[in-house]
């Protein structure tokens, strides 16, 4: 299993695929009038320091959003989901040092306008009051400290009938993968019509390939697998990879991220890089 604390991994490679996907999804339902729910499962402490000593212990976001700001200074990319994301990384960083990096509720904040609905839940005691400082001033706003399957029963449906729900679980426990399939189906069930963006992370591959192949086989219709691995698969520790489940997807996802991986894929690794944008359930 994964212990994933996302102060530790702030801005690594798996964050940026991640948000790339988030911010891609966000813009798409923007494109309507009507407003819509943003849903965060995991929602962690919404803002991270670089600087901080669990950041620094690590330093993945050198290799992560580190990268892809310093190519931006020399030119811009293509992608218009990718230019978005790292537009909003400038706007947390404007004297341009890399001291901040958001999460995917604090994303989701920047994005979203104000007649979108915010909810997000987060049990750690330690970032759940962080998480909740940053959204006293919003409205049409809801962050609890709740486990995120208990907020699926409590705050879905939303009162929009649109909606990105984001899940994403630090994989902490040996149950995380089986309670993962249990949750996406109860969430579904009551809010069939919203895209999931489900992460995962890429340590064993047997293992992930079971969850994935139990998701496919729920029934639930039009999945699309999002996946980057800047390393190749391994039988020790370590994440090599990560990736998004995502159901319900925009019509645009799947050309607009591949375009965007095509850019960044070598950038973000020393050359063992390998990604893969599938359709594993029609519509």
């Amino acid at each position: 299993m994964l212990s994933y604390r996302h102060s530790y991994h702030a801005g690594n490679h798996a964050d940026v695929i991640k948000h790339l996907v988030e911010v891609a999804i966000i813009l798409y339902l923007k494109k309507k009038d009507k407003p819509f729910c943003y849903h965060d499962s995991h929602a962690g402490a919404g803002l991270y320091s670089l600087a901080s000593e669990q950041a620094q212990k690590t330093g993945e976001y050198k290799d992560g959003i580190g990268r892809l700001m310093s190519k931006a200074q020399q030119s811009a990319f293509l992608s218009p989901a990718l230019n978005t994301y790292l537009e909003l990384i400038k706007e947390l960083n404007p004297d341009g040092n890399l001291a901040f990096y958001p999460g995917s509720p604090a994303i989701a904040k920047m994005l979203l306008r104000p007649t979108d609905s915010i909810q997000a839940t987060e049990l750690h005691p330690t970032d759940f009051p962080l998480l909740q400082a940053q959204f006293l001033q919003r409205g049409f706003t809801r962050i609890e400290q709740m486990d995120a399957y208990a907020g699926f029963k409590a705050m879905l449906p939303p009162l929009h009938k649109r909606g990105l729900v984001l899940i994403d679980p630090p994989y902490e426990l040996k149950t995380e993968y089986q309670d993962l399939v249990k949750g996406l189906q109860l969430a579904y069930q009551r809010f069939p019509q919203a895209t999931y963006a489900i992460w995962y992370p890429v340590i064993e591959r047997s293992s992930i390939e079971a969850v994935i192949d139990a998701i496919k086989n729920t029934g639930i219709r039009n999945q699309l697998r999002i996946e980057y691995c800047p390393k190749a698969d391994s039988e020790g520790f370590g994440m090599t990879g990560s990736g998004m489940l995502v159901i319900n997807p925009p019509y645009t996802l799947a050309t607009e991220i591949k375009a965007a991986l095509a850019e960044i894929s070598d950038l973000l690794s020393e050359g063992a890089a390998s990604w893969q944008v599938t359709e594993l359930v029609p519509e």
